[in-house]
């Protein structure tokens, strides 16, 4: 499994929520950079799913919007838990999600790049909230 697909599939209940908010919103707040108005999006949707401070809004973004086309939000978010950092680029459609890695780094450093991904996997599985019993 590659990091990216690691990381889609441990913030794909994030991606659905973040997904809920009006896309003209989304439009608004990147062009004016109301990037605490995205913070705040960002991290309720992420408290329903992930332990505090886990995923963050990293004051970035980009719209892809023409004519006839459906429009896509890139929002630029920091994951970070258990000694692992990963910057990344979620990309939202109307009904699609993708993760663009940016940067990862580990505290302490895995030897091989299998490793790395069980790092990341590990990290993303603790991030997660628990469910009571």
């Amino acid at each position: 499994m590659s990091r990216e697909r690691a990381l889609a599939d441990g913030i794909k209940e994030v991606a659905a929520e973040l997904r809920l908010v009006d896309v003209v919103d989304y439009i608004a707040f990147l062009r004016l950079e109301r990037f605490g108005n995205l913070a705040d999006i960002v991290t309720s949707s992420a408290e329903l799913y992930l332990k505090p401070g886990v995923l963050r809004f990293a004051d970035g973004g980009e719209v892809r919007l023409k004519w006839g086309e459906v429009p896509v939000i890139i929002l630029a978010l920091e994951f970070r838990h258990a000694g692992v950092t990963a910057h990344l680029h979620l990309e939202l459609g109307a009904t699609t999600a993708a993760v663009d890695i940016i940067h990862v780094s580990f505290d302490e450093r895995p030897a091989t790049p299998d490793e790395e991904v069980v790092f990341l996997m590990n990290a993303i599985a603790d991030a997660h909230l628990k469910v009571a019993s």
